[in-house]
Order: structure tokens, then C-alpha cells, then sequence
């Protein structure tokens, strides 16, 4: 396969060129390595016949290139998208909506006349965008509110009078009411206030850094400083401090579902999603916020979000359970033995580390180096697998 590089402005100048074996740094920031058939930028299959588009060729058939389970559900497109997440600095504060929401927003917006392309877009397509990350160096990120009682005892620590209002809120409700009145207030603070009130607030951060007594929040607060000297005058940078913050070691795993928000704050990552577009911003970014539709998809219930680090299959084999049927991601460690990885639906080989030998029903063999991968199609197995080292395997989430 042939990828596509996301330039985008926070993404890594060393991460995914070294990866592939490019001259490092890159001239440009590299963001994300799109690895399947996405519409706005699909990978191209390169054999004997020459270069074509992956999206070209499951159209022309998408049965035997998805398997006939994944094209009644899906339809014909690839279910998942597989990405290298490489985050030199954080990405927006974000969420994506379920199903339902994503339908009606694609057709209001279609209806109103909003070319997909606007920068005013919410909805470019009419499909949730449930996400899974999971971490190939140690990786920061915000994910999910926080349980009510610690968010009132991380605010009350700064001892900033103005924020008594704000506390107020969720110290008479502690539960997703009370987060959703907080979140609210927060993120529609008008700038007027909002000024003086996030200087008091991160000169409250940085007392609690200095001091010399360990703070349980001691990252939180590190956190909010960072964000606020990148993005000043930002209610997102407000916003973090009522979420849970996590540093993910390599192998570690986050599920988000539609209406989590989330933050990736610094790392390297495989990310694995459903194939959508759709994101509401609710800020840390100059791109497009529209908070009374993110208010719309936001899943406010508080509390800890599972770490997932795989569910062994074999050894040296895991995989990353959950819930959504449009994709699987699981990783293999091989040391030179030969496994089979036949799926009857579509699934892609992505590897990290070392090299490794696929060979599919035919006999066919194909040499995968670090920072390459294979697509095997619904109808090329059975597959096999050879050779020293680590890949990613994203299929479909549907049983075989």
C-alpha cells in the first residue's frame, strides 16, 4: 500500500519520517498517516499492474473486497479508517457524534445549502466517528469528565474567589447534570470575563507548581499552563481542567465513543476509527467551534475511563475490544514463527517494527518493512503471517 501524510500544523517532523524510513526531520509537520479508503484521501494498491486507488477498486467490487457480512452492513466502503497519529503539539479539544445525531446533522446541513467543504461544516458525512488510540510511545491526552468530586477538590485547591460561582454549580450536583451546567458556563464565558478569569486561574497553576508540597493535581495544572501559553484567552484551557488526564505507556489503549471529549495532547500513536469525518470543536484550536452543537453530542456523564492494554489471544497476540463493529485493532509480536491471520472480511498489516512475510491464499508472498502495509481483501485468504517483529492488524469488528 501507498499512504497519504496529513500535514498538519501540530504533527511531528521525525516521528512518521523516521517510521518510514525518510529523511528526518521532514521539511513539514507530518500529523497523520492515512492507511485505507477514505474518500478524501484513499490509499493506492501498488503490484504488478501499477498504482490504484483502494477506494476505486472496493467500488468496483465491493463484495470480494470487504466480504458480503461487511457490505450489508456497511455498505460499499471500508468500514474503518487506520491512521499514525503523531502529535508534536495538542490537537482541539473535540467529540464526534453518535449514528443518529451525525444523519440528522449531515442532512440539516445539506439542506441549508453548506458546501462540504466550509470551514462552517460540522457534518461532512452522515456517520459516527467512534475512535480507539493506542500508544506507540508515551502518549498524553484528556478523555471524559472527570468524577464531580475530584474536579471540585482540584478547583477549590486553586483558591481563585471568582471560580466560587463555577463551583458552586457542581458542588450542589454532583453527577453528568452538574458537569453538563459547568461545562456549559465554561465554555460560554464571554471574553470579557474570561480574560481575568483564566490570568487568575493560571497564576493559581503555577503557585501550585512551584510549591513545594506535592499536589494531587500537579499535572492538571502543568497541563492548563502549557495549553493556556499556546492557546491564550481560549475557554478550552478552562475546559481541561474539568477532564481526566492520562499518560498512556506504549501498548495502552483509549476508547472514545460518540460524545466523549478528548484532547491528544503529545505522542505517537495508532489510531483506529470509524470512516468519518465528522468533528465538533469546543476549542484549543483557531478552526471552526460551534458550542451549541457540540452541547448537542456530548456524553457528560463523570468518571474514569478504562485504560484498555489488550485482551491476550495468543501469546504475544492482544486485541483491543469494543463495542463498534466497524473495526478491530490487535497487535502481534512475532519472533519468527508463522501465524495465520485469515479474516473473511477486509484487514490491513501495518509494521512497526522489524519486517515481517505475508503470504495470502494463493501463495503469494509479499515482504512488509517497518512502516509499511498490506491489504488483504476479503477473498485472499487464507493469510499468513512470518518474520521478526511488531504489527497492527485492523479488520472489520465483525465475528471471523
Amino acid at each position: 500500500m501507498h499512504n497519504r501524510i496529513r500535514p498538519y500544523a501540530w504533527g511531528s517532523r521525525t516521528a512518521i519520517a523516521e517510521l518510514l524510513g525518510a529523511p528526518s526531520p521532514s521539511p513539514h509537520p507530518q500529523a497523520e498517516l492515512w492507511i485505507g479508503a477514505h474518500p478524501a484521501d484513499s490509499s493506492t494498491l501498488v503490484d504488478e499492474r501499477g498504482e490504484r486507488s483502494l477506494a476505486d477498486l472496493i467500488a468496483q467490487d465491493p463484495i470480494g473486497m470487504l466480504g458480503e457480512p461487511s457490505y450489508s452492513l456497511f455498505g460499499p466502503r471500508l468500514p474503518f479508517l487506520l491512521k499514525v497519529l503523531a502529535a508534536d503539539e495538542p490537537l482541539s479539544l473535540q467529540a464526534h457524534p453518535s449514528v443518529e445525531q451525525a444523519t440528522r446533522g449531515f442532512a440539516a446541513e445539506e439542506t441549508a445549502g453548506v458546501p462540504r467543504t466550509s470551514a462552517n461544516r460540522n457534518y461532512r458525512d452522515s456517520s459516527h466517528k467512534p475512535e480507539l488510540i493506542c500508544a506507540l510511545t508515551e502518549f498524553d491526552a484528556l478523555c471524559g469528565f472527570r468524577e464531580p468530586e475530584a474536579t471540585v477538590r482540584l478547583l477549590s485547591a486553586l483558591g481563585v474567589p471568582q471560580l466560587d460561582h463555577y463551583l458552586g454549580v457542581l458542588s450542589g450536583q454532583r453527577d453528568e447534570y452538574g458537569t453538563r451546567a459547568l461545562f456549559s458556563m465554561v465554555i460560554t464565558i464571554p471574553p470579557a470575563k474570561l480574560g481575568p478569569l483564566l490570568a487568575d486561574v493560571l497564576s493559581a497553576c503555577v503557585e501550585k507548581v512551584r510549591s513545594l508540597t506535592a499536589s494531587e493535581f500537579d499535572l492538571e495544572y502543568r497541563t492548563a499552563l502549557s495549553l493556556g501559553e499556546r492557546y491564550p484567552g481560549d475557554p478550552g484551557v478552562l475546559a481541561s481542567l474539568l477532564l481526566n488526564r492520562f499518560v498512556l505507556a506504549p501498548g495502552d489503549a483509549l476508547y472514545l465513543p460518540a460524545g466523549n471529549l478528548h484532547a491528544y495532547l503529545h505522542g505517537v500513536g495508532i489510531e483506529i476509527m470509524a470512516n468519518s469525518d465528522n468533528v465538533l470543536r469546543g476549542g484549543l484550536t483557531p478552526k471552526h467551534v460551534d458550542v451549541p452543537e457540540l452541547m448537542k453530542v456530548l456524553d457528560f456523564s463523570p468518571g474514569d475511563v478504562p485504560v484498555l492494554r489488550g485482551d491476550p489471544v495468543a501469546d504475544r497476540h492482544v486485541v483491543y475490544p469494543t463495542p463498534t463493529p466497524e473495526f478491530r485493532l490487535s497487535r502481534l509480536e512475532l519472533r519468527g514463527e508463522q501465524r495465520e491471520v485469515t479474516h473473511r472480511g477486509p484487514q490491513v498489516l501495518l509494521t512497526i517494527q522489524g519486517e515481517i512475510v505475508a503470504t495470502d491464499g494463493k501463495g503469494a508472498e509479499i515482504i512488509v518493512p517497518r512502516g509499511h502495509s498490506v491489504w488483504f481483501a476479503a477473498t485472499d485468504g487464507p493469510v499468513w503471517i512470518t518474520g521478526n517483529g511488531t504489527v497492527f492488524r485492523a479488520t472489520d469488528g465483525l465475528p471471523g
